[in-house]
């Protein structure tokens, strides 16, 4: 009995291949694909197809051997991952700032820098590059580019070349913040814009010539708001 009923089954296993084939071939316009390995691999007395081998040029031959993967091609044009992106005028204003707050941070939020980053000007854009001063650990060496009093108004004019605030905010912030001088016409910029000026000034070189004219040592005479 278990040898009749193992043929009936494999003779109904064989009818519905046989009728899922005839639908498939009737399907897909009388063509079907054969069954078994060869479906997918091709027959054993034929060699397989090589994708890479198909895309290429006639008469070139494929690189790579065998049963391994195509050559990997670089776009040497493409941006490596490790490349920063460019960066916007303003942020590049902002990270070249970045070198001189490490000894003068309290420019960092200072209205008088933060302002001119903002508007793509750094603080090498009015002291220079001063490396020499930077790489100074023991900050004798001045900036390259300083101000005395007298050349601040026209290196800010070199940019800003109106004054359009009205003469009573002048006299205003004149009475709250600059009683030292004696006059209006005496009002340095910086007076009025911003603090960028050390509230405390260890280290003193004469803004004109550069000369170091004082020394930490004598921290006790510093002057509180050198010009």
């Amino acid at each position: 009995m278990k040898l009749i009923a193992s043929r009936i089954i494999l003779t109904a296993t064989v009818t519905l291949c046989a009728v899922a084939a005839v639908w498939l071939a009737g399907k897909h316009g009388g063509q079907c694909a054969p069954l078994g390995p060869s479906a997918a691999f091709g027959r054993a007395d034929e060699p397989a197809e090589n994708p890479v081998a198909k895309s290429m040029p006639p008469g070139e031959a494929p690189k790579n051997h065998p049963g391994k993967p195509p050559p990997l091609q670089i776009d040497k044009g493409a941006p490596l991952l490790l490349e920063e992106p460019p960066q916007s005028p303003q942020r590049k204003a902002f990270a070249q700032n970045e070198a001189c707050y490490v000894c003068h941070e309290n420019y960092r939020e200072e209205s008088f820098a933060d302002y001119h980053a903002r508007a793509e000007v750094g603080c090498i854009k009015c002291h220079g590059e001063s490396v020499a001063h930077r790489g100074d650990e023991s900050n004798l060496t001045p900036p390259e580019i300083m101000f005395p009093p007298e050349a601040i108004e026209k290196n800010c004019k070199a940019c800003h070349d109106t004054h359009d605030a009205p003469a009573a905010k002048v006299i205003a912030l004149w009475l709250e913040r600059c009683q030292n001088r004696s006059s209006p016409k005496e009002l340095l910029c910086t007076d009025c814009h911003g603090e960028h000026r050390l509230a405390v000034r260890t280290i003193v070189w004469d803004k004109r010539t550069g000369k170091l004219l004082r020394k930490p040592q004598q921290f006790g005479n510093a002057d509180s708001r050198a010009e």
